[in-house]
């Protein structure tokens, strides 16, 4: 039996800890073929199976489990040695990869990424937006970004930036040949531009003054799924949009959008880069937590 390599254990780690051969050769940085060729090799050397696999699964075997169960904390023990060197060297490296909603990608772009990379030249940053949520352990990503309300519970969460508000807005022109709203009720009578969620559900509106909570299912026949097309529409007359007031914001100082019902518009918290609580974190993520915690 020849005694397998670090690379080949990482990769069957990898492999076990994501149960996809796609989202572990992602993580890895090499392709699919390559990954299940080392995997095989290693099953060969071992003279055993470790895997089982189907063209949609990814499941250990008995094996399998038993040697990850051993290996785990042999790499975690490895990784933490390696970080107490970079700790010390005071050079964070490699790659962070995070997965966030395109708003929140832009504010960590604005904020957060210039000072980091500026202080932190050797990490590199493979960020995803996407609408969807997505399991960041199971998708291989070190860290999402989302609201405070859509974070999973078993993560820890870290703020980005201050409280936001959603806010309806409607270009004045609209709102000159409509009667503007007063209450969130109002709106039944109004043209909505209504939003789908990635999900693929229609967004309620939500609103809330002194303790009272509204939800509603506008009414529209225009529905959108990106919030800044839904500004640009809203700009540009054709119905009442509901949007996050940072996306809004410029049109609103310029006068372009008109925002209504902001008695009704409380700030809610805003968002959070989140990671497992679980595993410790390693250098390159830890500095960019710092610089977070520094700009908020």
């Amino acid at each position: 039996m020849h005694r397998p390599s670090l690379s080949d254990l990482t990769a069957f780690s990898a492999v076990a800890d994501h149960r996809s051969f796609r989202a572990a050769a992602d993580v890895l940085g090499v392709s699919r073929s390559s990954l299940s060729h080392t995997i095989l090799a290693l099953e060969r050397n071992l003279g055993v199976r470790l895997l089982h696999r189907t063209t949609r699964s990814v499941a250990l075997t008995e094996a399998g489990e038993r040697l990850l169960r051993r290996l785990k904390p042999v790499l975690q023990d490895l990784d933490d040695a390696i970080d107490t060197v970079v700790d010390h060297g005071g050079h964070p490296r490699g790659m962070i990869r995070i997965n966030g909603g395109e708003g929140a990608v832009r504010l960590l772009l604005k904020t957060v990424v210039p000072r980091f990379l500026g202080r932190y030249p050797q990490v590199s940053l493979d960020i995803v937006s996407e609408g969807r949520l997505v399991d960041i352990v199971e998708e291989g990503f070190d860290a999402g970004i989302r609201l405070a309300e859509a974070v999973p519970q078993d993560m820890v969460a870290v703020p980005i930036g201050k409280e936001l508000r959603f806010l309806a807005v409607a270009a004045p022109d609209y709102l000159a040949a409509h009667a503007r709203p007063v209450v969130p009720d109002d709106l039944r009578s109004h043209r909505c531009i209504r939003q789908r969620l990635p999900s693929g559900k229609i967004y309620r509106w939500e609103f809330e003054k002194h303790g009272q909570e509204v939800s509603i299912d506008v009414p529209g026949v225009l529905t959108l799924n990106h919030t800044l097309v839904m500004v640009e529409a809203a700009a540009d007359g054709l119905g009442i949009a509901y949007v996050p007031e940072t996306a809004a914001r410029s049109s609103i100082d310029n006068g372009k959008l008109t925002a209504l019902l902001e008695d009704w518009s409380p700030p809610v918290p805003g968002l959070r880069l989140y990671y497992p609580g679980h595993r410790r974190v390693p250098a390159a993520p830890r500095a960019l937590i710092d610089v977070i915690k520094e700009i908020t």
